[in-house]
This record gives C-alpha cells, structure tokens and sequence, in this order.
C-alpha cells in the first residue's frame, strides 16, 4: 500500500468512527499523548489536547448524526514521515430531524509512527459565503 493509500484509508476511518459516533476509534486515529490539535468551524473551537479535542467530538455527536462523508477535492503531500492532507467533504447528517449537507474544507497534518499515519493536527472551515469568485477577500456581506 502506497503512502497516498495509507493515508485516505485513515480518512475513510475517521468517517466511519465518527459516523458510528465512536469517540475511542476517532481519538485512536491521532497521535498518543497530548500533542494534538483541533479547529473547527466554531467560533469556540480551539482545542489541544486529547480532552478537549474528544469533547468537541462528544459535541458534535450530541448536536447531530453524521451519515456518510463524500471526499471531493484532494491534495496529499507526503514529506519522509510527514504529510499534510487538503481536502473539500460533504457531511451528510441529521440534524434535528432534517437531512443536511455540510460543505467543509480540512487541513490534516500527520506523521508516520511505524508503519501507521496518525493525525496531529485537524483544521475545518467552510469557504465565506460572502467572498466572491475571483476576489482574494470577503465583502462583509453574506
């Protein structure tokens, strides 16, 4: 299996661990220890560390259930036993009884222990709504 292989496989596992709401599987995927980071698409969503990074987790599993992730644009870069993975998703999930497709951008940094990729790093956006085609900066407006 190639790096690049590898590497979406530990994709693929983060979206069935946490489809499955499997806090234990998701939190496996990153590095052991303290050294990891998170930021989501909240305001508040600032973390490191192995608690808050899960309990933004236990969050997200409260507040909706995830479906199915569909990977759309890819870029991996593999570096010796670093790689930075950028990739566009859509999020199917339940929401309030109400099916919706959330549209994310990720930044994953990883590093290989062994022979196994482990996530350091993940950082979530969504594209500003308010920004248009072409424009390098938002309009304030949405």
């Amino acid at each position: 299996m190639t790096d690049h292989d590898a590497i979406m496989e530990t994709l693929e596992e983060y979206a069935e661990a946490y489809c499955d709401k499997d806090l234990d599987r998701l939190m496996a995927l990153f590095v052991d220890g303290e050294g990891l980071s998170l930021i989501g698409t909240g305001a508040d969503e600032l973390c490191s560390g192995r608690a808050q990074v899960a309990s933004i987790f236990e969050r997200n599993f409260r507040d909706a259930t995830a479906k199915r992730f569909v990977w759309k644009w890819q870029d991996i870069a593999v570096h010796g036993t670093s790689a930075t993975v950028a990739v566009t998703l859509d999020i199917h999930l339940e929401l309030d009884g109400d099916d919706v497709t959330v549209p994310v951008r990720w930044t994953v940094s990883l590093v290989k222990i062994d022979d196994n990729w482990k996530w350091v790093h993940r950082h979530a956006s969504a594209a500003a709504g308010s920004q248009n085609k072409g424009s390098a900066y938002p309009t304030g407006e949405s």
